[in-house]
């Protein structure tokens, strides 16, 4: 059986270009500690993953978007394209615990080889006639018919938590059932919901939100576990959740908190909820009726009151996203998180390029920024400090941006209702940290996906795993990140803005064909989509190379010119090296 603990702890390998940087950096050296070389699983865990939620009248082409960071840092990070199925009357599906916080040797098999083999739950549910085929990482992403999914970490009180082996259902396998088979954002969250209150929630899991979406709208949906004394035989519902409806023209962020607010279940056109969404938050004394106030979800079962500015940029993902998309409400960042909306109407609609652009943010230019002063090094590199440390018995943090370097792939999906399922629904797929990654398409109706994307861990470089080209390009940016990263950004540009623009030619020549014989579109996307992954992975692994080139032992070598110099290290670094050092300058001439 998969190894049932309740956080696993990673001690993770210093990649070689962060030692160069340490050793670059010889005052940051003497404040770091062993505590922050490496975290537990937990801590990891409650910051990972962002999303990030788009209302068709609120993109500039009347799409729905979600997106999807996953932030685990550690985990198995290979994706694979299960195919459409029919099954015959009768036929069970099994379900499945399915641990996606952890990692195997590829010797023994990765998370989808092994997840089929260890993980039995001990329980079967009546297959469908017809399952749906879907794009699966570490959760369902997207399936034939345009439903799509991006997930959050959001906790729960400590009391409702349940990590025993009885609630039989997670959230990667509640999003692989929805994918398999609904074909609408409401139709998964009853779903979803319905069938955890029946089987329970947990596992591995303490409290989840998803972005739940189709062509024509998008929800936030949430739900917790219900403590773990909860068995099957209560008669009690084995979880609690709620929903709630992004309005068209508005857009929405989850950045590993709840965010569902006050909710009205007598408006079912925006508000979905498991029957016992009140009568557990006042059996648990978390909300009286009869105070005259009405219910909160999120005060009754999360409660977590801070600002940016209070976690010192630890929450600074939820302020810094409406000061990008609606500034003029001036939402500063000693704003409350309790206090933020849920949603809001962007002051300009987002295209695609936008909601990647976001993905990126690091909170350049503000206090948060991770790469001001010493904390970003002499480079200026926003990940030379990505968590935070002890020192002398006090703790110390640092903020927590969209954009970490921990991020194992970053899904933005589209969901075009005005074109058919294969053709409408499209995965951009980035591996690794999202800075100096790359996006690519992948269209919903293809059939199969490079076999570089179903192979590769953190442990052992293999230059047939498509993800290990982009943490390349990673490892050789963090040596010098300043003029490395505008190379690289350089790169995205070439690569992304003219995918993006020629979706739409894309888009009408699989229309064309798929009028006439929909295998004859499924097939020319199929090839549309894997030529250019495999075009993207194959420029970032020259990329790295170049860059390895360009900044090897650290200095700039130019291969046009077949000439170097000294790279060139700022004022305040060195001057800060003369006082830590306590250099003397060299002796004048007389």
């Amino acid at each position: 059986m998969i190894r049932k603990f309740r956080f696993p702890i990673f001690k993770a390998a210093i990649a070689p270009a962060v030692l160069i940087a340490l050793m670059m950096c010889g005052p940051l050296v003497a404040a770091l500690s062993a505590s922050w070389i490496a975290r537990s699983g937990e801590e990891l865990r409650r910051e990972g993953c962002t999303v990030i939620m788009v209302g068709k009248n609120a993109s500039t082409d009347g799409s729905v978007m979600t997106t999807h960071t996953c932030d685990n840092g550690a985990t198995d990070w290979t994706w694979r394209r299960v195919s459409a199925a029919d099954h015959k009357p009768g036929e069970m599906r099994r379900i499945h615990h399915i641990n996606c916080w952890n990692a195997w040797p590829p010797d023994q098999g990765l998370k989808w080889d092994r997840a089929f083999i260890d993980g039995d739950a001990g329980v079967e549910i009546l297959q469908v006639p017809h399952t749906y085929g879907y794009f699966v990482g570490n959760f369902g992403y997207m399936n034939d018919v345009q439903l799509s999914i991006g997930e959050s970490t959001i906790g729960s009180r400590p009391k409702l938590e349940n990590m025993t082996a009885t609630p039989k259902l997670d959230i990667t396998m509640l999003t692989i059932l929805a994918m398999e088979r609904c074909a609408t954002a409401r139709e998964a969250i009853r779903f979803m919901g319905e069938i955890a209150e029946k089987y329970g929630y947990g596992f591995t899991d303490f409290g989840e939100m998803l972005a739940v979406a189709d062509p024509r709208e998008v929800w936030v949906f949430e739900i917790m576990p219900v403590g773990p004394l909860w068995t099957p035989q209560s008669g009690k519902p084995g979880c609690v959740w709620a929903a709630q409806r992004v309005p068209d023209d508005h857009v929405a962020v989850c950045p590993n908190e709840s965010r569902i607010g006050e909710i009205d279940l007598g408006d079912k056109d925006h508000f979905m909820a498991s029957p016992n969404v009140i009568s557990l938050a006042v059996e648990q004394k978390w909300f009286d009726p009869k105070s005259g106030r009405p219910f909160n979800w999120r005060r009754a079962y999360w409660d977590r009151e801070g600002s940016a500015v209070s976690t010192r940029g630890g929450r600074a993902r939820l302020w810094r996203f409406f000061d990008l998309v609606a500034p003029s409400l001036r939402l500063g960042p000693e704003t409350s998180d309790l206090d933020f909306p849920l949603t809001v109407k962007p002051e300009k609609k987002l295209s695609v390029y936008d909601v990647i652009g976001l993905t990126r943010d690091k909170c350049e230019g503000t206090i948060f920024d991770p790469a001001r002063g010493l904390q970003g090094g002499p480079f200026s590199n926003p990940n030379f400090l990505p968590s935070g440390f002890e020192i002398d018995g006090k703790s110390y943090g640092t903020s927590r941006v969209i954009s970490v370097n921990r991020a194992e792939y970053v899904t933005v999906t589209q969901a075009r209702g005005w074109l058919p399922d294969p053709i409408g629904g499209i995965v951009w797929l980035a591996w690794g940290a999202q800075d100096t990654s790359c996006f690519f398409p992948l269209y919903t109706g293809i059939t199969e996906i490079p076999k570089s994307f179903e192979i590769g861990d953190h442990w052992n470089v293999d230059r047939k795993s498509a993800r290990w080209a982009f943490d390349y390009v990673e490892t050789m940016c963090n040596i010098a990140y300043a003029p490395a990263i505008a190379v690289v950004r350089g790169e995205q540009k070439k690569w992304e803005i003219p995918l993006i623009e020629r979706t739409p030619m894309i888009d009408q020549n699989a229309l064309i064909l798929y009028k006439k014989d929909p295998a004859a579109a499924k097939s020319f996307l199929t090839d549309y989509c894997l030529s250019t992954a495999n075009a993207v992975i194959d420029r970032w692994w020259r990329l790295g190379d170049e860059l390895m080139v360009m900044f090897n032992h650290l200095w700039l070598y130019d291969s046009r010119t077949r000439s170097n110099k000294l790279l060139a290290y700022p004022d305040w670094y060195l001057r800060l090296m003369l006082e830590h050092d306590k250099l003397k300058p060299k002796d004048e001439k007389k």
